[in-house]
């Protein structure tokens, strides 16, 4: 498979191995669990410690799992927020995971000023759409979190000047 080059394609693949994971969809992520990948990557880590260069070392399962450890710090109750989503999106408005997500991401960075809102957006996004998998597996499949990583300047912006989605760390 063609390695994805743009942020758009690479956020796809991510979000993608993000869902398959916590849907338990896809046999291929089955035996990549993001929950227990530590060893590919600190095998990757390696291999830029040793001089690879960051692009060739795109992996969307890595990535996806920095982004569940970077959720799990997120610990605020996510009933109410969970059922708001829901209710909303049984409406068809589907914007109402993007339109939370904000709002909990600015309250919890503005209670903690050295997380930063791109942080916590990235969090308190895959914190609640890992929720939603748990609840209700079929609003979770319905939620466009690339759209919402890729349209969000700040976030996106925070990713890129950190040398892309390769670089991320949680």
């Amino acid at each position: 498979m063609k390695s994805p080059r743009t942020f758009e394609e690479q956020t796809e693949c991510i979000v993608e191995a993000l869902l398959s994971d916590l849907l338990g969809e896809d046999e291929w992520l089955a035996s990549r669990s993001l929950e227990t990948d530590s060893f590919a990557e600190s095998h990757a880590e390696g291999e830029l410690s040793a001089g690879a260069e960051a692009s060739s070392t795109f992996d969307s399962v890595i990535i996806a799992s920095r982004l569940r450890r970077l959720g799990d710090q997120y610990n605020e109750d996510l009933e109410q927020p969970a059922q708001r989503v829901i209710a909303e999106m049984a409406k068809g408005k589907v914007e109402e995971f993007g339109v939370m997500v904000d709002s909990l991401s600015k309250s919890w960075s503005s209670l903690n000023p050295g997380l930063g809102y791109e942080r916590a957006f990235l969090a308190v996004s895959v914190k609640l759409l890992a929720y939603l998998s748990r609840k209700v597996p079929a609003v979770a499949r319905r939620i466009q979190l690339v759209e919402l990583i890729n349209g969000n300047r700040e976030v996106r912006g925070y990713i890129e000047t950190r040398g892309g989605w390769e670089n991320f760390e949680n």
